[in-house]
């Protein structure tokens, strides 16, 4: 009989040393993106956009709501994908993911001393901890499968994409359950990321960057034009700058009222 063999790995191992620019500046975009949207967002709540924006209900903010959101958790699939070809071990992603959830908590907190009747229970950053979770928990085993464990991997995102739409129940509307996502109504909060569907956007981030990897390392890892080195620089401190933006962002909008109002 001839030897067992295993199957061919969907990516290479990370050269020591390699920078991926690339995935940090489109990280940098994301966050950039997010801040404009926050800024306009804190403008409207002081009244100072005229004439006044419906966020939550006008096509032009929600759907820029739901760009934002796919590009930030694809490039955290992304970011995965990267971690788990290096090898990345339990320690360090517990440490990670321990920020991120930290974070999370602190938001929360803030949000409850500003918005006490919409505070935010599950959020982007609540919403990334538990896919990271997952992630971390799918992705190992299917990559030991090669090309067919990336197949299934992108399978279980488009499921987690078109389960909210083919079921709802009442019974997961309240503020402890809504976090799977599959509500029959949406909570009144000032974020709301469930698992589901945008796992789904996560897992298909992993798939692509796996691949990428593989076949076109280059287009996460290559270097970026010199004018574009600072939205990489700031794609690697996205969780630093999430966190601080917007108290700058309020504290100066109210800095302003103030001084207007003189």
């Amino acid at each position: 009989m001839p030897p067992e063999t295993s199957p061919e790995p969907a990516v290479a191992t990370r050269p020591r040393g390699e920078r991926f620019d690339r995935l940090d500046a489109l990280r940098g975009v994301a966050i950039l993106w997010m801040a404009s949207f926050h800024f306009c967002f804190d403008l409207n709540h002081y009244n100072l956009l005229t004439p006044h924006q419906r966020f939550l209900s006008d096509p032009f903010w929600t759907t820029q709501r739901t760009l934002i959101v796919t590009l930030f958790l694809s490039c955290a699939g992304l970011g995965q994908a990267v971690a788990l070809a290096a090898g990345q071990g339990w320690p360090r992603f517990w440490r990670r993911w321990a920020q991120v959830a930290g974070c999370a908590a602190l938001v929360s907190a803030g949000s409850a001393l500003m918005f006490p009747h919409s505070w935010i229970s599950f959020g982007v950053l609540h919403g990334i901890a538990a896919m990271l979770l997952l992630t971390r928990l799918l992705a190992p085993a299917l990559m030991r499968r090669g090309a067919a464990g990336l197949w299934a991997l992108a399978g279980l995102g488009v499921v987690a994409l078109a389960l909210p739409r083919v079921w709802q129940s009442p019974l997961l509307n309240g503020r402890w359950l809504n976090w799977t996502g599959l509500v029959s109504e949406l909570p009144f909060t000032e974020d709301y990321v469930p698992v589901l569907p945008w796992l789904g956007v996560m897992l298909l981030g992993v798939a692509a960057g796996l691949w990428l990897l593989a076949h076109r390392r280059h287009w996460l890892s290559g270097a970026v034009p010199p004018p574009l080195q600072p939205l990489a620089v700031l794609g690697r401190w996205s969780l630093s700058f999430y966190m601080v933006h917007q108290p700058v962002l309020i504290g100066g909008v109210m800095a302003w009222v103030a001084f207007s109002q003189w």
